[in-house]
């Protein structure tokens, strides 16, 4: 099931575009905290953005760079203005559609179901980032971003992080990461997870995420 996240202030709308989309079996979140929409988007992980311009705190344009410096999620723009310079804005901004107010709610759906058909046309449901306590994973450029902070992963430490961050509560033994990074663990030796591990460690301490990955004594790592 997609899921879809409506950023609209205007609450008779929201829940007006909410309803329609419901009933066409999407799953559907509005934006309830206009002050950290980014936090918001980032739990919620959605496949597709409804995005007003005329926001409370930060507009459209401003959350949408935030969006864009962690997804490629496809954005389309809501706006009671026309004028050519918010479209091309909105363009230049990462958006996908632009829909103007008023706008026939069949337009808007047949624009959402377009754009998720031709985003998500091989079946890539999966979201492209994962979140844990404000730390944001991104899977299409393998970096890790915490209050605005953003770390480059390598390959392993990525996979690393990645196993980790989807089984977050778990602890996951040395073993099963080595047979995740290297196939066998008869490929690679313990002290090289190791160095890995705390290399990893240090990337995220640097970005204010310490302790982010704990030890298990005899058993393993995890993300509590």
């Amino acid at each position: 099931m997609y899921k879809i996240l409506i950023v609209e202030d205007d609450d008779a709308l929201c829940s007006k575009i909410k309803d329609r989309i419901l009933k066409w079996g999407y799953h559907v979140v509005s934006i309830e905290n206009f002050e950290n929409i980014l936090e918001e988007f980032a739990k919620y992980n959605p496949h597709l953005v409804i995005m007003d311009i005329n926001l409370p705190y930060f507009d459209g344009f401003y959350w949408c760079n935030k969006i864009r410096a962690i997804s490629k999620v496809p954005i389309i723009f809501l706006s009671s203005r026309d004028n050519n310079m918010d479209i091309v804005m909105a363009i230049n901004m990462g958006g996908d559609d632009f829909v103007t107010k008023p706008f026939s709610m069949d337009v808007l759906l047949a624009k959402i179901q377009a754009i998720l058909r031709r985003t998500y046309s091989y079946g890539e449901n999966e979201g492209q980032i994962i979140e844990c306590e404000g730390a944001i994973l991104n899977i299409n450029d393998g970096t890790m971003t915490y209050n605005n902070e953003k770390v480059e992963l390598t390959k392993n430490e990525f996979r690393i992080l990645y196993l980790l961050m989807k089984n977050r509560g778990k602890i996951m033994s040395r073993t099963r990461i080595m047979r995740v990074l290297w196939e066998s663990e008869y490929f690679i030796s313990e002290n090289t997870l190791t160095v890995n591990v705390n290399r990893l460690r240090k990337k995220l301490e640097d970005i204010g995420l310490k302790n982010f990955i704990i030890t298990k004594k005899s058993q393993g790592y995890m993300i509590p």
